[in-house]
């Protein structure tokens, strides 16, 4: 994949919108308008999923794909006496990795305020455990870049319980291919997605029965995609792929999940995504995650009647410092245009 792709720059784009979990407003109507502009139909679900319309050569068979753009996050949980943000998590970051990440703290009433989370012993010449403490909520905290000095200080900015903080994602592409950065779970993803909708409109091309594709909001907290149309018949989410301990996958490859934390997904279709990836040789892997839940899971307990995969570019470092290369970006979009044209 070119590093000046449709993708990338979108990715790229992407990724400086904040979106954690439950402020995702900003992010999904940026994707709107881009869909839009390919000429797509769009619309957006009350708990604010968008779904994008693609009209397929049959009607007889509605198929989705989806893939999330929330992120993992923090929030205010309250103000400390020196004026600095005690904070509760949003989804699962490895909390150890946060440690002297910037970030910025967005109010109700829509101000910024730049800041850094630390260690409550962030200082070595202070703090005899600055190197040893435990790093996790209880013992780290909100630098606010602000003069303040007690609770009113912060008050007064107009700082409060609930707000939400953005971590700095720190965005790089390397001259070898490698995209890093945090929230590539599940941003990239998305960017494989757009990159798929914009083939598809430049080559005026249908695929070949009605589609949806399904960008959702909720994912790191478990119910994106708990509710979807009732004619949808298969759901194929495209996420991260998982790398390390006894997995085969790299950065390099399009994961195909056989089985993760919720159990295996749908025998056929799986096999049918193997079968294309490799007619296709396109560059995969077949992998178990042992802790790992999809947006098909989430549509499973919802109580949809659908048949459902999960595939999604190899991603290492998971809820950390992330990283993927371009050809894994490559590899899943070439593996959902795939599927796209020859269904299950």
């Amino acid at each position: 994949m070119n590093k000046d792709s449709y993708t990338v720059r979108l990715l790229q784009q992407l990724l400086l919108i904040p979106s954690p979990t439950g402020y995702t407003k900003q992010a999904i109507l940026f994707l709107k308008d881009e869909a839009e502009k390919m000429g797509y139909t769009t619309s957006i679900t009350r708990k604010g999923n968008l779904h994008i319309h693609l009209k397929g050569m049959h009607d007889s068979k509605k198929i989705a794909c989806c893939a999330h753009t929330d992120t993992l996050g923090l929030m205010v949980r309250s103000i400390k006496s020196n004026g600095q943000l005690v904070f509760t998590n949003i989804g699962g970051p490895i909390l150890s990795t946060l440690d002297a990440e910037y970030c910025t703290v967005i109010t109700r009433s829509g101000k910024h305020y730049s800041a850094t989370i630390l260690s409550n012993s962030p200082a070595v010449h202070v703090y005899k455990d600055s190197d040893s403490a435990p790093r996790n909520m209880d013992t780290m905290e909100i630098r606010l870049d602000e003069i303040v000095y007690s609770k009113e200080d912060t008050v007064k900015l107009g700082i409060a319980n609930g707000d939400f903080i953005a971590i700095d994602p720190k965005t790089i592409l390397t001259e070898s291919g490698f995209l890093k950065s945090r929230f590539l779970d599940d941003k990239a993803s998305v960017g494989v997605l757009y990159g798929v909708l914009k083939e598809l409109a430049d080559k005026k091309e249908q695929p070949y029965f009605n589609t949806e594709f399904i960008i959702t909001t909720y994912e790191e907290t478990g119910h994106g995609c708990s509710w979807i149309s009732p004619d949808i018949q298969e759901l194929l989410a495209v996420d991260m792929g998982c790398i390390g301990l006894d997995l085969s996958c790299t950065e390099q490859d399009v994961s195909i999940c056989a089985k993760d934390s919720g159990g295996p997904y749908d025998y056929d279709m799986t096999n049918h995504l193997v079968g294309l990836a490799k007619k296709n040789s396109i560059r995969h892997a077949i992998d178990i995650y042992p802790f790992y839940g999809s947006d098909v899971g989430a549509a499973l307990r919802g109580g949809n009647n659908i048949r459902g995969a999960l595939i999604g570019p190899g991603v290492s470092a998971s809820h950390g410092m992330e990283r993927t290369h371009l050809d894994a970006l490559e590899a899943t979009g070439r593996l959902v245009l795939a599927y796209l044209r020859e269904p299950a």
